[in-house]
């Protein structure tokens, strides 16, 4: 559940007074996410997503994640909008959040993604690649390699009441992440988070993407690694190769890697599956029992992470050269 901050009728319709968007018929709040409150509005005037800006996201850091949503748009790359305010601001505060209004995007995401959506995505993720160039605004990531051993510090004493013995392999983990991260590779603007709930189709058609609350800058081909891990395994943990061919081949349409990137894949992806089993750890650990959000297994992405140090060539995922 994504409501972490209530809000009332009546508190609602003042923020509104502030926008362009009619009197509200209707709300209701959204379940998916993690990081926001989220709730769907309708008015006079159309569908809007309200979004309360929660805890964890730093106030700074919303001028990039607003500006670049517009600058990609711009650039014909199909995403929500934050709507001004009659001031011209694009944000404003509800129930003592930062809150934007966002624009409707129509869609739904896919429960059951197939090789199809996959070419899709891999497409979708290239053009939103090639469409950051020239932002002018930067973000840290702070979930990359660098982020890493922090997070893992604050799970790692209780991290074989997870599984025995995960306390000595994740910490062998990162050492050799560390030690052969690449920082030469080309960087821009990533997404971070383009999970299937993060991209909306209509049919079979790709019709936009969403929630850019984890978008920095970093290398392009870490982003890619990220897809490879959130689109391309089966439910029973395996890896689906001809969704890793149609997800790259729908990307290199838009975007070639360079041979360096190629190569790199497969530490990339032991880098992104670390990045996710860490975060769900540490939720796994220290959420409460009876919180709203539901608690994600992160023995997923450490079953995901085991295979791909297997990985030798980025030819078993699925790159053809």
């Amino acid at each position: 559940m994504a409501v972490y901050t209530d809000i009332t009728e009546d508190d609602l319709a003042r923020f509104l007074t502030a926008y362009d968007t009619g009197t509200l018929t209707s709300y209701k709040g959204i379940a998916e996410g993690v990081e926001n409150s989220n709730f769907l509005l309708h008015t006079t005037k159309g569908a809007f997503i309200l979004t309360l800006y929660e805890k964890r996201v730093d106030p700074n850091d919303l001028p990039f994640f607003l500006g670049l949503m517009h600058h990609l748009a711009d650039r014909g790359v199909s995403c929500p909008l934050p709507l001004p305010r009659k001031d011209g601001k694009l944000l404003g505060e509800l129930s003592g959040r930062p809150a934007a209004m966002i624009s409707f995007l129509e869609g739904m995401w896919l429960r059951k993604p197939a090789v199809r959506h996959c070419h899709e995505v891999g497409r979708a993720l290239a053009q939103m690649h090639v469409a950051g160039e020239g932002f002018d605004l930067t973000r840290h990531n702070a979930l990359s390699v660098g982020g890493w051993r922090p997070l893992w510090d604050r799970s790692s004493e209780r991290a074989d009441e997870v599984e025995a013995g995960l306390q000595g392999e994740i910490a062998d983990e990162l050492d050799h992440l560390e030690a052969l991260w690449p920082s030469d590779l080309p960087g821009g603007v990533i997404h971070a988070d383009l999970f299937p709930d993060n991209v909306f189709f209509i049919g079979d058609q790709l019709s936009g993407l969403i929630d850019f609350y984890f978008a920095c800058n970093d290398l392009l081909a870490y982003d890619v690694s990220i897809c490879l891990n959130a689109w391309c395994f089966e439910k029973d943990g395996s890896f689906n190769l001809t969704k890793g061919m149609a997800l790259l081949s729908g990307y290199e349409s838009i975007r070639p890697l360079s041979e360096a990137e190629a190569n790199a894949l497969p530490l990339l992806a032991r880098g992104s599956a670390l990045r996710f089993f860490l975060t769900r750890l540490y939720d796994w650990l220290t959420t409460p029992p009876g919180a709203l959000v539901v608690k994600k297994d992160p023995l997923e992405y450490l079953r995901k992470l085991r295979f791909h140090r297997q990985v030798g060539s980025p030819a078993e995922y699925g790159l053809v050269r």
